[in-house]
């Protein structure tokens, strides 16, 4: 019976490490071993543990890893209070794509109808500003030097907005925080 004790670990995929067990929910403690290899989470004094919810692992990468590919070799394992593997899996990890940033224009200075929207994101990342109602702003691809400039085909209308800039790269995104801008009368 999967109880109070029982455990959910993951062993990480070779080359990778894991860093966090990032859930704080009332019932379960989460633990990372000291080499990263794995890490997992116990059921402190669930009555059903495991039957609803996710329990996130963080998973550290190499810098060279490539966004959008899929690192197999991580399992699953889990187990009752007394250590009998009740179910265990094979998994994949999926790398992430850093978060894009946004350079230019500055958050709250007034603008022009038409700025040069700039910034960086992982080179080869095509790269989607989007406004405060979702709508497309205007595009690019990121340089090899991670660097990357568009400015909107139509005049961004007068008064208080905001921009995001989405990178995707390999079938993952990431989204940029908001800036507030504000274009000219």
């Amino acid at each position: 019976m999967l109880g109070s004790g029982s455990t959910l670990t993951l062993t990480a995929p070779a080359g990778t490490r894991v860093t966090g067990v990032p859930l704080d929910s009332p019932g379960y403690r989460g633990a990372v071993a000291a080499d990263g290899r794995t890490a997992v989470y116990t059921a402190a004094s669930a009555e059903r543990p495991w039957r609803d919810g996710a329990f996130p692992f963080v998973v550290a990468v190499p810098a060279d890893a490539v966004p959008g590919t899929r690192l197999s070799g991580c399992v699953l394992r889990l187990a009752d209070a007394g250590g009998a593997v009740r179910a265990s899996g094979g998994c994949q990890v999926t790398v992430g794509l850093a978060e894009p940033t946004l350079a230019r224009p500055e958050s709250g200075v007034p603008l022009e109808g038409r700025p040069a929207i700039a910034g960086r994101a992982h080179p080869g990342a095509q790269i989607t500003v989007s406004d405060q109602d979702g709508g497309e702003v205007c595009t690019d691809t990121t340089g090899s030097d991670g660097l990357w400039v568009c400015t909107p085909a139509r005049a961004l209308p007068e008064g208080p907005n905001r921009l995001q800039a989405t990178a995707t790269l390999n079938g993952v995104s990431a989204s940029s925080e908001q800036i507030q801008i504000t274009v000219a009368a």
